[in-house]
């Protein structure tokens, strides 16, 4: 069972990076290489193999092996897979200090790299997103203090720099809280604004948040019931349960005219938003839909979702709505809710101390 747990994790933290890892892996070996870097090379792919499975206790020795025996390519993902395995939750061998170590080795070495023709960039980006993590809260065990706004500027970096979409919600989250520095409300619903275009479920969930509940933003129940439900069609299965339950709240709580006003708000949304990102295919041979209870409301009316795929994996924690301060209501259309609307600069050029 705990094994299984492993490999849902592992399919949960990174099941694209670890296919691209793979396929550098399998395509990096060559009858001209020295001796020791394909003993490094075959290492990491019997580490990356393992990972993938969940094995994590297997996984680390040849990942350490690859780190040792292998060129600098294959130390870099060796040491980003070790990282992960320490940073895990579900791991028996979690070590957030080792971690933290590996992560800040990572990205201080490849902070700069070509985002657009290096192989490594998504894999730095998540090694920033990780340190953003254990600086906003800090680390005891080895003196790392809470620092947010290194935090946002790690988040920055990887959002700006990199164009990582998972980078560019966490600083939308950070900006909400107060924490990321000035002007960070505007910042927030810009990059929440922006990735709902780009049909990234996570920030349509949230920002349908905000307008349910009219905080930072006019509330707007037909908009609000139109990004969720957006959501819910596409949410990836780790994020799936909160989402859902954000859908049932909202969906339960609109009346019929709002549901159809939300019906003919997505009709021109999905002329205009990108198309969602496909998800993995079920390898378990699992279907969803019959695996998944059914919701109601309170009055006992069926609640339809309609999902893109199974629930599997470990899940994400529901993210916490910021509470509003002061009274500032930020105006505009979902189109429009960055800083172009309020005539500012767009955030990218922003500096993030």
């Amino acid at each position: 069972m705990l094994a299984e747990r492993r490999k849902l994790s592992a399919m949960r933290i990174s099941s694209g990076a670890l296919a691209l890892a793979l396929m550098i892996c399998a395509g990096g070996a060559s009858a001209s290489q020295p001796a020791q870097d394909q003993s490094g090379q075959a290492a990491l792919e019997r580490g990356l193999v393992a990972y993938k499975a969940g094995s994590f206790g297997a996984a680390l020795p040849a990942l350490k092996a690859a780190a040792a025996e292998g060129s600098d390519t294959t130390r870099f993902f060796a040491e980003f897979y070790m990282a992960r395995i320490h940073a895990d939750s579900a791991s028996p061998h979690i070590d957030h200090p080792k971690a933290f170590v590996l992560f800040r080795k990572l990205a201080d070495e490849n902070a700069d790299i070509d985002p657009d023709d290096h192989q490594r960039a998504p894999f730095v980006a998540k090694a920033l997103i990780a340190l953003a993590g254990y600086v906003r809260h800090g680390l005891k065990d080895i003196d790392v203090p809470a620092n947010p706004r290194r935090a946002a500027s790690y988040l920055h970096h990887a959002a700006i720099f990199f164009g990582d979409k998972e980078a560019q919600f966490e600083l939308a989250k950070l900006y909400l809280s107060g924490e990321g520095g000035g002007d960070d409300v505007r910042r927030g619903l810009h990059y929440l604004s922006a990735l709902s275009e780009q049909s990234y479920p996570s920030a349509q969930a949230l920002l349908a948040e905000l307008f349910w509940k009219g905080r930072y933003v006019k509330s707007d129940e037909r908009r609000a019931l139109a990004l969720i439900t957006m959501a819910v069609e596409a949410a990836p299965p780790h994020d799936r349960i909160w989402i859902e339950e954000t859908y049932h709240s909202i969906y339960c709580g609109a009346t019929s005219g709002t549901r159809q006003e939300a019906n003919g708000i997505m009709a021109r949304w999905r002329r205009i938003f990108a198309r969602p990102a496909a998800e993995p295919a079920d390898r378990g041979g699992l279907g969803g839909r019959e695996l998944q209870p059914e919701r109601q409301c309170s009055n006992g009316e069926a609640v339809a979702i309609r999902r893109g795929g199974p629930v599997a994996g470990v899940v994400a924690a529901r993210p916490a709505i910021p509470a509003q301060q002061g009274s500032e209501v930020v105006q505009g259309s979902i189109l429009s809710l960055g800083y172009r609307a309020a005539g500012g600069p767009s955030p990218s050029t922003g500096a993030t101390k």
